[in-house]
């Protein structure tokens, strides 16, 4: 039996990883791994100050919590404990969050392991910020998405003002830097891309644009 097709899509946020990653998945027809949300709804369960936490509390506390996936593409749903991830994990404030924990060992190694389970099953389309290098440096495909700090803040305060909600673009732009600098210097696993990934810079193409340019390189190689 041949091994699952894993494609990973990598880079800092306002990039347009999940839009993309969901639309490489639509059209491959593979369910789509939005591990940031995984980081995500671990954060917002373990709460402010869990990067303080001893090792094996978080590892406990971690184990509580099951991932698995619900369909494909567009369509895919990521479940925690059998319970879909909702918009609750999409604030700025559980961003920051993420990033917080995601410096600790437990649960990186934690959420690992969560991924890989996800993945020996079946193919899929992953979209984070190691899944290239960490996570699954066997995939086939590899791309590592990057954008101007100022048009991903941009991006950023139209979806929110989209929602309702209004935020100034200097802060915006602010707490991309702060998160930026928190995940390419962090010692372990940080931000960058693989040595096989190709890269794309999003900053002034849209999302049909970058799209068909990662499924030029998708075909190209036989899939």
């Amino acid at each position: 039996m041949s091994a699952p097709l894993i494609i990973t899509i990598d880079g800092p946020a306002g990039v347009g990883k999940s839009t993309l990653a969901r639309a490489v998945a639509e059209t491959l027809c593979l369910p789509y791994l939005d591990t940031g949300a995984m980081f995500r709804t671990l954060a917002l369960k373990l709460g402010a100050g869990a990067e303080e936490c001893p090792a094996q509390s978080l590892c406990q506390q971690c184990a509580a919590w099951h991932f698995s996936l619900r369909g494909s593409g567009g369509s895919t749903v990521l479940l925690c404990n059998a319970v879909p991830v909702g918009q609750e994990v999409r604030t700025e404030a559980v961003g920051m969050l993420a990033s917080r924990v995601a410096a600790v060992p437990a649960v990186r190694d934690c959420l690992k392991q969560a991924q890989r389970r996800l993945a020996l099953s079946c193919s899929l389309v992953a979209e984070g910020r190691d899944m290239g290098t960490e996570i699954f440096p066997e995939a086939q495909y590899k791309f590592f998405l990057d954008a101007r700090p100022e048009v991903r803040a941009l991006r950023r305060q139209k979806e929110l003002a989209a929602a309702g909600t209004t935020v100034p673009l200097a802060e915006l732009t602010e707490q991309i830097r702060q998160r930026d600098t928190l995940d390419r210097t962090r010692a372990l696993a940080p931000l960058r891309p693989a040595a096989d990934a190709v890269l794309v810079d999003t900053s002034d193409k849209d999302i049909p644009a970058v799209l068909a340019e990662m499924l030029a390189v998708v075909r190209g190689r036989g899939l």
